[in-house]
This record gives structure tokens, C-alpha cells and sequence, in this order.
């Protein structure tokens, strides 16, 4: 066996508009936090705090990989939102899917400071796999160091989202009444994102 682990995380710290209602409302409806985040189509809630996250496929020496990962979404008394992967399959290749683990753990809190508010956040993602032929004869740092940049980008896309896509819906959110699910906000200003 050769078991390579790919690791990444990200911060975040962004200040949040003033809206008619207080953030912490919004992120109480894990199901929009969820959506704002990910595109639409790439989400498939399965329980009240379950979500089957399908990913864009990627590509990593000569593979193609798309992991199908399932998070667990739940938000907390003083309102930060937790998110924990349950499982992970990657389809359409065996040798993969069978030697393969996903571990995503993030945290969203609301903060105030100065009557500001503001969102503190961050996300660990952790991979390990057992590498399959010919991946298994190139150098092991080589392969890391691939395998934490293409994580790394993965996040980055999240960080984008959250940045963006999470306001501006908070802000649609705030403003119309909260009636209603996600709007058109909801598609991606970011094509290359998500």
C-alpha cells in the first residue's frame, strides 16, 4: 500500500453588511447557507441537516476524479454553523473509491466588534489515498505537493462563495421577508467557482 495524505485550510473574516435582520437568523436555515455556497444543482438535501454534495470532476494526473461527498450541516445556540463530512464516494473508478477517505470540517461564527458585525470562519479539508499505479512509483512529494494544491483550490472556490454568494443572498434574504427559497442571486457570478 501506498497511502499518501493531502491536506488544506482556509480563514475567513469578512464584515457583514447591516441588513433589517440579524445574521444570525439567516444562518439558522442550513439548507440556504448550503445553496449560497455550492451551486444549486451540485446540492441534494437528504435529511433536515444532511446534504449530498456532488463536486465538478477533477483532474489529477491523467485521472478524473468527481467525489460525491456527504455533509452534515447543524448551527449552533450562539448561532455558529458546524459542518462535517459523514462519507465520501468518488464514482466511475473502483480502485479509487475503495481506498479513498474524506475528512471536511468547517465553522461559521457571527461576531461582533465595535457594532460591527462580522463572520470568522474556517474550513480543514484532509484526503488520503491509496495510490494506484503508475501514481504509486512517482516521487511521494511530488504527488503531495499536486494533491494540497488542488485542495487548496477547492477551498479557495468555497472562500469565494462564501464571500460573495453567501452576502448577497443573506441580503435578498433580509430584504424580502425571508419568504421564499433562493432566488436567481443563486447563480453563480463566478462560473469557474464552486
Amino acid at each position: 500500500m501506498h497511502i499518501v495524505k493531502f491536506t488544506a485550510d482556509r480563514s475567513v473574516d469578512i464584515a457583514v453588511p447591516q441588513q433589517p435582520i440579524p445574521i444570525q437568523h439567516y444562518l439558522r436555515q442550513p439548507h440556504r447557507l448550503v445553496r449560497s455556497l455550492v451551486e444549486p444543482n451540485r446540492i441534494k438535501q437528504v435529511s433536515d441537516d444532511e446534504f449530498c454534495l456532488t463536486m465538478r470532476t477533477l483532474s489529477f494526473f491523467g485521472f478524473d476524479l468527481q467525489p460525491t461527498v456527504f455533509l452534515r450541516v447543524w448551527t449552533e445556540a450562539d448561532g455558529t454553523v458546524r459542518v462535517a463530512s459523514t462519507k465520501c464516494e468518488i464514482r466511475g473508478i473502483d480502485y479509487i473509491d475503495r481506498r479513498f477517505s474524506l475528512k471536511l470540517i468547517g465553522k461559521l461564527s457571527p461576531y461582533q466588534k465595535q457594532g460591527e458585525t462580522y463572520l470568522e470562519g474556517r474550513a480543514d479539508l484532509e484526503v488520503r489515498v491509496d495510490l494506484p499505479p503508475p501514481l504509486n512509483f512517482m516521487p511521494t512529494a511530488m504527488v503531495e505537493s499536486a494533491g494540497n494544491s488542488l485542495l487548496k483550490s477547492i477551498l479557495n472556490a468555497f472562500k469565494q462563495r462564501l464571500m460573495y454568494q453567501l452576502l448577497a443572498d443573506y441580503a435578498i434574504w433580509a430584504n424580502t421577508g425571508n419568504q421564499g427559497d433562493l432566488s436567481d442571486s443563486s447563480a453563480n457570478p463566478h462560473p469557474h467557482l464552486g
